[in-house]
């Protein structure tokens, strides 16, 4: 048995990796892109400098969007740990990967050749009802873009294409190989890129054949694109499966969206989302934005050591494993008695359901007829209704849902394992890449907290309130609960059992 040394005095190896050299990140503002840059610049210190390629959005420039980002509590332990000055190693650069020439600038274009070594492209739509060719044109055409990119840049060490496990649904268990494209990456570029959007969207269900999203097809086009690179350019795949919310670090359950998970806890805490067409003793496969990461700067390190892998799949299901129906159970615990939302329309309750027909009965008595009423009292008491909306998008969330709940993949990621396994005690430590003693209600508390702050935008000062009106909706529900049990009870003995006595 090897001695055990204290940590400080192994090395850091992705620290050193990054020593000296300039990255370049697409999709940096997005939700995985900014956890990232965050841990790069908390556990690298000698990172050179980060670019970030940053859009015009909402009348913002790059600099004001960048300044905007770093002011999020996602920072909060760098700014703690570091100075100020840390922050001055991100650069934005003007761009849009979905314009031609990406909206590069011939001097910002210049500055990538020269000075970039690691390319970390992150940046993708991952709205699954997004437009065909919107949707080509970022995942696809924009990958392609990078690719003619990194082959002109001059100092390139890494090129990695952050994918997703979902892309390739025809295989029932992925394996860290490469996969044929649904079709010819080239061609479908070229077909969306001379037609009208209408005309594309006419034609897009044949486009997509037995493809269930425009997400999903466009992911796996962008692979085939990343498949034609391997030998020419030092590049790995990177496939993260359903990314959520932060599990360790910075922030505990620190998300910017409510995709996945969180939005069906958020619905189902509200009290919108009563029913779902589900087999739920089905499970999906899940990651931490945080494991994720730190997956992918392992991955990296792992690839310019050694050079025998390419393709990374970033999953968690082979070692652990949380049914839909837990998720449900867990989220309607936590959202009733640790941490209530502000002013729920109804109490957490609903379940899955295996039949569609019993589904579709309870949305039409628990989603469509109590959005119609409470919208007809909003609008008597002068305000706009809401809740028709709010349904329409639950519907078109469900068919969204439905395809991957009700099938089944899995992944293998032994090669993943390995790389794992090369880590020693410090890295282990600082990048961590199992689950190992996660607390599923703790982790799902930690998420609804952070939801309630950062996307609901509600305060711990009104927990006390919401508490109070989740036990006045608890009261309300089974009121009526018994209400309507005493009126199917009515029912039945005035029709059958009343005929029957001839009472």
């Amino acid at each position: 048995m090897e001695p055990t040394l204290p940590l400080d005095q192994y090395p850091n190896r992705i620290a050193d990796m990054f020593a000296g050299n300039t990255v370049f990140i697409t999709g940096g503002t997005g939700f995985m892109g900014k956890v990232l840059v965050e841990k790069i610049l908390r556990t690298c210190d000698d990172v050179k400098r980060i670019y970030l390629l940053v859009r015009n959005k909402k009348g913002k420039d790059p600099i004001e969007r960048l300044k905007v980002i770093f002011e999020n509590p996602l920072f909060d332990m760098l700014r703690n740990m570091k100075t100020q000055s840390i922050f001055d190693k991100v650069v934005p650069i003007e761009g849009d990967v979905s314009l031609l020439g990406m909206g590069l600038s011939d001097k910002d274009r210049q500055i990538i050749i020269d000075d970039v070594h690691f390319v970390f492209h992150c940046a993708a739509t991952v709205r699954f009802d997004q437009p065909l060719k919107s949707a080509v044109l970022l995942n696809v055409r924009g990958t392609k873009q990078m690719l003619e990119l990194a082959h002109e840049m001059k100092q390139l060490k890494l090129f990695a294409h952050v994918s997703t496990a979902y892309c390739h649904l025809h295989e029932r268990i992925l394996y860290e190989k490469p996969y044929a494209p649904p079709a010819s990456p080239l061609n479908v570029i070229k077909t969306v890129e001379w037609m009208d959007d209408d005309i594309v969207e006419s034609i897009t269900h044949k486009i997509l054949g037995e493809w269930p999203n425009t997400y999903a097809f466009t992911k796996a086009l962008s692979e085939g694109l990343i498949n034609d690179e391997l030998g020419k350019l030092p590049v790995i795949l990177l496939r993260p499966s359903v990314v959520i919310p932060v599990w360790k670090d910075p922030l505990p359950g620190w998300t910017d969206n409510i995709n996945g998970p969180t939005g069906l806890l958020i619905g189902a805490g509200k009290g919108v989302i009563r029913t779902m067409y589900c087999n739920s003793s089905g499970y999906a496969d899940y990651l931490p934005v945080d494991i994720a990461v730190n997956g992918v700067l392992v991955a990296s390190c792992d690839f310019l050591k050694y050079g025998e892998r390419n393709i990374y799949n970033l999953t968690s299901s082979a070692e652990y494993k949380i049914s839909w129906e837990e998720i449900i159970d867990i989220g309607r615990e936590v959202i009733a008695t640790r941490i209530p939302l502000n002013w729920v329309v109804w109490y957490p309750g609903g379940s899955m359901k295996k039949s569609r027909l019993i589904h579709n009965f309870c949305v039409l008595f628990f989603h469509l007829i109590p959005a119609v009423f409470l919208d007809f009292l909003l609008i008597c008491m002068g305000y706009s209704p809401v809740l028709i909306k709010i349904h329409k998008r639950i519907l078109k969330g469900f068919e969204m849902f439905e395809y991957y709940a009700n099938n089944q993949w899995d992944f293998n990621n032994d090669l993943s394992l390995i790389a794992r396994e090369k880590m020693n005690p410090r890295e282990k430590s600082i990048y961590i890449l199992h689950g190992d003693g996660i607390n599923y209600h703790d982790y799902f508390t930690d998420c609804v907290h952070a939801a309630r702050l950062y996307i609901l935008k509600e305060s711990d000062e009104s927990i006390p309130t919401a508490r109070r009106h989740m036990k006045i909706m608890y009261c309300v529900d089974k009121i009526v609960k018994f209400a309507f049990l005493f009126w199917m009870l009515y029912l039945l003995y005035t029709n059958i059992v009343q005929p029957i006595l001839g009472i």
